[in-house]
């Protein structure tokens, strides 16, 4: 089932990268920057979230809080962060239910079979849960437009 703008978003509850248990609702209050990345330390993914990082103040100013998903464990994920520094939680969803969830699993990644990810994807969760801005690429290389999502979030 297709997620859409208007629909309430999935709930999830996955490892940071120390470990612990971060779920959707402990974010509900604020609207929520929920980017999904396919790989933990490949470059495009490693250019959005640094992008963000670098973003994040004149995020956070408009009430918003950026958390990233990517269907790595909380392992990779940790050294992915250490090395940039993310001021957000990095999620590990190692079995792709969260991607799944949200309609987004990008299957056989590079034609290995079986190698499976999450298409690049940025969704605006509203105050009150729902799905305010969707962007899904089907292309693992493509960044997401970040000023359409400030300006979103304004």
């Amino acid at each position: 089932m297709s997620l859409n703008v208007g629909d309430t978003a999935p709930d999830f509850e996955l490892p940071d990268t120390e470990l612990k248990l971060r779920t959707l609702d402990e974010f509900k209050g604020k609207k929520i920057v929920l980017t999904f990345i396919v790989a933990a330390s490949s470059p495009v993914c490693e250019t959005e979230l640094c992008t963000l990082r670098d973003s994040w103040q004149e995020i956070a100013d408009t009430g918003a809080q950026i958390v990233a998903i990517s269907n790595d464990g909380p392992f990779a994920n940790k050294a992915f962060a250490e090395k940039h520094n993310f001021n957000f939680p990095l999620l590990g969803d190692y079995n792709s239910k969260t991607i799944s969830d949200y309609d987004i699993l990008m299957k056989d990644l590079l034609h290995i079979k079986d190698y499976n990810a999450a298409k690049r994807s940025v969704f605006v969760i509203m105050e009150d849960g729902k799905i305010g801005y969707k962007w899904v690429s089907e292309d693992p290389l493509k960044e997401p437009n970040y000023e359409e999502i400030k300006n979103f979030l304004k």
